[in-house]
């Protein structure tokens, strides 16, 4: 069994693409699985695991779905164990502005959030639609609400209790470009999220990445992710990045 997880884990395999809702394929789907694996001196174990969905239930209509999950453990303690369902219904897609309803829930061990979910509506913008080169921006409203483990934060004003509510407003970057006759093919997803009540609670999310095909499915790929969250429970800190190398297949 380690055997094979060995080359499972240390041979990593980015599978997830970045799924445009405006394409016309009715069926979309990825799956990505990286991660690192050490025994001896030092015991790791690092795995990253997420899924990317889209359908066409209806005619104008297309439903997008991604999961990650994200587990580390060092010496045999376990430092992260975290789960994110982003989901997306969107109407007529292939139009320059259309509708969208969305539904988020997560957890993250390391910063002791037990649960969280957001619920909430908005709009797409297709600045730039080609098919080789998409941009897009969207505006969505969403009430939010996390429960933590504990009740004392960095910022102590939300100090008291274990749960935070709030209406919150985002703004969405996503775009994709393929240069140098797709020998290079650039990738970003971006959000910025505050409070519509609470000045000091926002978040923010970059995630970047640089792919070089080497067969039509198959390409290796460079991929930067930073996160901030403003509100974390005390002494923890409020930024992560990650820098990761790799290979993306796709079905598509």
């Amino acid at each position: 069994m380690k055997k094979y997880l060995y080359w499972f884990l240390v041979f990593p395999y980015c599978l997830f693409g970045q799924i445009n809702e405006s394409d016309s394929l009715n069926v979309k789907a990825n799956l990505s699985l990286t991660g690192l694996w050490q025994d001896g001196n030092v015991e790791t174990l690092i795995f990253r695991g997420r899924t990317d969905f889209s359908v066409k239930p209806w005619k104008k209509w297309v439903y997008k779905n991604t999961n990650s999950y994200v587990y580390q453990e060092f010496g045999k303690e376990k430092a992260d164990s975290d789960f994110l369902s982003l989901n997306f219904l969107y109407f007529n897609p292939e139009q320059r502005l259309y509708p969208q309803v969305l539904g988020f829930v997560s957890t993250n061990f390391r910063r002791e959030i037990e649960f969280r979910y957001l619920v909430g509506a908005g709009a797409t913008y297709q600045i730039i639609k080609q098919k080789k080169h998409w941009l897009k921006a969207s505006l969505t409203f969403e009430y939010e609400e996390t429960d933590f483990k504990s009740s004392v934060f960095n910022n102590a004003d939300f100090n008291g209790s274990e749960t935070i509510n709030t209406f919150r407003g985002t703004l969405w970057l996503s775009g994709k470009y393929e240069l140098f006759k797709k020998k290079v093919v650039l990738k970003h997803e971006s959000y910025f999220q505050p409070s519509l009540s609470q000045g000091d609670n926002y978040r923010w999310r970059a995630d970047l990445s640089a792919e070089f095909p080497l067969w039509k499915f198959l390409s290796f790929k460079i991929n930067y992710l930073q996160m901030y969250e403003s509100i974390v429970i005390k002494n923890q800190e409020e930024g992560d990045q990650f820098l990761t190398f790799g290979f993306t297949l796709k079905s598509f």
